[in-house]
């Protein structure tokens, strides 16, 4: 069973910094791409950023130019730097990976999603 456990949530003020981290572990694997995505109170979940294993980035137009995503892929670990933190990024960060992950009934399509770590920005 593939695990994704998210870190570095916390507490800001506004135009702060705050450094998130999800490592994957569990079982046989391979990632293809892994994203950070967040929901804020009464609203849908929508995507932030994805990352290829490749390198290749996509974000979301409300945080491009302050957040970077990146990834060490042998440890299996996605990072989101995010700066210029504004009172509406407060949302709740869920990381997810993709790819395959080896089961007793051979290869399957891996979809796993973090438990999710709590942003706070303060004004």
């Amino acid at each position: 069973q593939v695990q994704l456990v998210e870190s570095g949530g916390g507490l800001v003020q506004a135009g702060g910094s705050l450094r998130l981290s999800c490592a994957a572990s569990g079982g046989a694997f391979r990632i293809n791409a892994m994203g950070w995505y967040r929901q804020a109170p009464g609203k849908q979940r929508e995507l932030v950023a994805t990352i290829t294993s490749g390198g290749n980035t996509n974000y979301s137009d409300f945080v491009k130019g302050r957040f970077t995503i990146s990834r060490d892929n042998a440890k299996n670990t996605a990072y989101l730097q995010m700066n210029s933190l504004k009172p509406e990024d407060t949302a709740v960060y869920y990381c997810n990976a993709d790819g395959l992950m080896l089961t007793t009934k051979g290869l399957n399509a891996l979809d796993a999603w973090g438990q999710g770590t709590l942003v706070t920005v303060s004004s």
